[in-house]
Order: C-alpha cells, then structure tokens, then sequence
C-alpha cells in the first residue's frame, strides 16, 4: 500500500515555515515529509533556501516524522565527508526515522564554490566516490582515502546513530535509475513512470521508491494557476536545462514561454479534490511504495487541509 507524505519546498518556505508547516502536517495525519536541499531557489518568486541541515535537526527534534533529504548533492558544495557528518547527526537525533536522499546535483546550488560543472558521467562517478566515503565514514572506521575526485585523511565520525540510515538515489534516466538500483538503498523520483520503476528492478534496485508531486489549492482554479505560474512557471523543460543552468534568472527567462493556462493542464490546481486525486492516484498506479505531495504557494496550511480532509480519502 502507498504511504502519502507532505513535501516541504525549501524554495519557498523560510526556516520557520518549514518547521511550523511540517508540525501541522503531523498534526494533520502526515507521518513523514520531504524537504528539498538547495543553495538557490530556482526562481527570484520563490525567494528562500534555508540551510536543510539545520531545519532538519528542527524537526527532527520537535516532531516524529520521517524525514528525507529530496535531494542532497554530496559532491560540490559540501564535501562528502561533512555530509557523512552532518547526515550520522540527524539520523541520530531521529532513530530510523531519517533517509538520505542524494542526486548528482544542479548547477543553480553547485556552482557557487567556483568548481567547473562537468558532463554528467562524470558527476555520477563523482556520486559514486562520495557514497562509498559517506557509508566508510557511518561505519566508525578510521578513513583515509586519496580518490579521483575527493581526499579524505585520518577522519572519523564519533557521533553516530546505531543504524545507518538508508540511502535514496535520485533518477530520472536510465543511467541514475541504474546508479539508484546499484548504489543506493532506493530510488526517488518525480515522474509516475512505471516502466522507469521496472527498469530499476530490473537493474537490481530492491529498495524503497519514493516520488514527490505537486499540486496547488486555491478557492478557485484560475488563483491557483497564477499562484502555480508565479512560482513554477518554469517548470516542464526537464533534461539537461534543468541541471545545467546556474542562476534564477535563467529559469525565470524559462518561464516566459509557459502561462497559467499552461500550468494549469499539468498541475492540479484548485478546489476540486478529484483532480488533485486523479494526479497522485498516477503515482499509485505505477506502483511507487511512498508519494510525496507539495502544495505550491504561500497558503501552506489550505493545502495540507486540502490533502487530509478531501484528497488523500479518495485514495485510502
């Protein structure tokens, strides 16, 4: 049976949203939230991108829910080592309640250090090195590692929970679904796509999956479509554009050959709890153990009444 969980866009939330709006998920029914690692927002409307570390340790402390990172990048930004750090921390204050969910990362929050952004097969080998370090690290050992794109010497975690916590890879072709099957302890997701699934077990992946969908509740559908406009606008062009572009001015600029009528055909957005049914049964459909909803806009609190009260009792 699929789990529904609420998705908290670091995007959009301030650091005192996201903990707030992930207590009232709780309170609503919700038992385990995403929360989205970023440096940047994608677009200057979304306007936030707390520190997931720390409003991490927030909710980790404050509420039961499980908790996982959608997505980490652990190979520019911050170096694999720290993340083994950071991440041994949360799974602590959270006993079996915390998933690190990596990726090989966008541009728009890996850039900022100044690092060259390689070619793709290079950042899933540079995924792959860095996991291999994180697991040594959660093990107790003492690591020294003189790799082709990360060194490590004499380091070891002393604060560790007393079960490493799974790891989730993120996939959207076949060479990261493959990478999640071979690598990682589970696969995640935004696309309901059911032959993608297939391939990962056929691939070797015998984890978890987990995928993560947008919706946005307003009292009418034509507020919801400018809310959805505004903030995601940009949204739809995929592939490469949406790893490769380094600032918000470029998904803002990407935003200009959509519209909210657009936006409307491919989000569910407004009070019709059917339609916002309708696009999560997909996920269910394709057979995805744990689907992941996000209200998009400012009207947190609407969306998770929305989702508890009228959505998801259509799909119980």
């Amino acid at each position: 049976m699929t789990e529904f969980g609420y998705f908290l866009s670091s995007e959009e939330l301030s650091p005192a949203q996201i903990v707030e709006y992930g207590q009232a998920a709780e309170a609503a029914g919700f038992d385990r939230v995403w929360v989205s690692d970023h440096f940047h927002p994608w677009r200057r409307s979304q306007g936030e991108s707390p520190f997931v570390w720390s409003v991490l340790g927030a909710l980790a402390t404050t509420t039961r829910l499980r908790l996982t990172t959608a997505v980490t990048c652990p190979t520019f930004r911050i170096h694999p080592a720290i993340l083994a750090q950071a991440t041994a921390t949360i799974a602590s204050l959270a006993p079996d309640r915390f998933t690190f969910g990596v990726g090989s990362g966008e541009a728009l929050n890996e850039h900022v250090l100044g690092d060259a952004w390689p070619p793709v097969s290079v950042r899933h080998e540079r995924l792959k090195e860095a996991l291999s370090i994180i697991r040594r690290l959660w093990s107790g050992e003492v690591v020294t590692h003189e790799g082709r794109y990360f060194t490590v010497h004499n380091a070891k975690i002393w604060s560790r929970p007393r079960k490493a916590p799974p790891i989730f890879v993120s996939g959207f072709g076949p060479k990261s679904t493959r990478i999640a099957a071979q690598e990682g302890d589970g696969w995640i997701t935004t696309k309901p796509d059911a032959e993608a699934l297939r391939a990962y077990r056929r691939d070797g992946g015998m984890g978890g999956t987990q995928a993560g969908v947008k919706i946005c509740w307003a009292p009418s559908e034509q507020e919801a479509a400018q809310t959805g406009y505004r903030l995601w606008g940009h949204e739809g062009t995929g592939g490469q554009t949406s790893q490769d572009l380094p600032m918000w001015e470029g998904y803002d600029a990407l935003a200009t050959i959509s519209s909210p009528e657009h936006f409307a055909r491919e989000v569910a957005c407004g009070p019709d709890p059917r339609r916002a049914a309708e696009s999560i049964a997909k996920y269910v459909d394709a057979g995805f153990d744990e689907v992941y909803v996000a209200q998009i806009g400012p009207d947190q609190a609407g969306g998770i009444r929305f989702l508890s009260e009228e959505v998801l009792p259509l799909l119980r």
